[in-house]
């Protein structure tokens, strides 16, 4: 793993590319012990190769380092949104998004309700997707293939009555959540909790992380319909402010 860093960091540094016999006078290493690790990287596609032989940073991993500068700069900008939504629904709101190790929702930021009763949450906490308000919106906007290995390959515990753990009616809310724009679990994984989530997008219109209402059960579903609104208005301005695209229209509960 060490050698990988610093081939990726030597890289980085040169714009005009390098050759196999450059990259191991840089790095001390031996040719032939490099090869491997380029061929890798390249079929992965965090290196390019050129006709004349140079490596060049890929796309993958050009893509990877935008997005984590994304994410910081999201955080900035969406900490007065964040604030914002708490003062006019007096829930907690959270900052999220996928885990970059794992299909797991990761707690990014926070603005936590003043109310003695409340939702707390610690930053970078992770959490389910499937029982989740978060995690069943990135959830919703996983590709077709993607969802599919997940729903194979993770188990799930069923930690209220609530909680949905059957493939075809989390297949169905998941739908319905695409269509909607909104997530929202009661009582799914903590009985007395509640949350909604909506999307916040990327410059390409994938979603990029999410945006987190969530407080005691009894006030979220006392006012779902006003939280709902405001939500979503909160996430559209969150894509809004980070230069993101937002590939559907907010659909508000008359």
């Amino acid at each position: 793993m060490g050698r990988i860093f610093t081939i990726l960091e030597t890289l980085a540094q040169e714009r005009s590319g390098i050759t196999l016999s450059e990259l191991a006078v840089n790095t001390g290493a031996p040719k032939t012990s490099l090869v491997g690790l380029l061929t890798g990287l390249t079929d992965e596609g965090c290196l390019v190769r050129d006709q004349a032989g140079r490596y060049f940073l890929g796309p993958r991993f050009l893509s990877l380092a935008m997005r984590a500068s994304a994410g910081r700069e999201l955080i900035t900008l969406a900490r007065p949104i964040l604030a914002g939504l708490v003062e006019a629904t007096g829930e907690t709101a959270v900052l999220g998004s996928l885990a970059p190790d794992a299909d797991v929702a990761l707690y990014l930021d926070k603005v936590e309700s003043t109310n003695p009763i409340r939702y707390a949450v610690t930053v970078g906490e992770r959490r389910e997707l499937y029982c989740t308000a978060m995690g069943k919106l990135l959830l919703a906007h996983f590709e077709p293939d993607r969802l599919t290995r997940y729903l194979k390959n993770n188990g799930r515990e069923k930690f209220t009555a609530t909680t949905i753990t059957k493939v075809s009616d989390l297949r169905a809310a998941l739908t319905a959540i695409a269509k909607s724009g909104i997530a929202g679990t009661y009582d799914e994984r903590v009985t007395g909790a509640s949350g909604l989530a909506a999307p916040i997008f990327s410059p390409d219109g994938t979603v990029a992380a999410a945006l987190l209402m969530a407080g005691p059960s009894a006030r979220m579903r006392a006012n779902a319909k006003t939280n709902k609104k405001l939500l979503q208005q909160a996430a559209a301005d969150c894509t809004r402010l980070s230069g993101g695209v937002s590939n559907y229209e907010p659909i508000y509960e008359n």
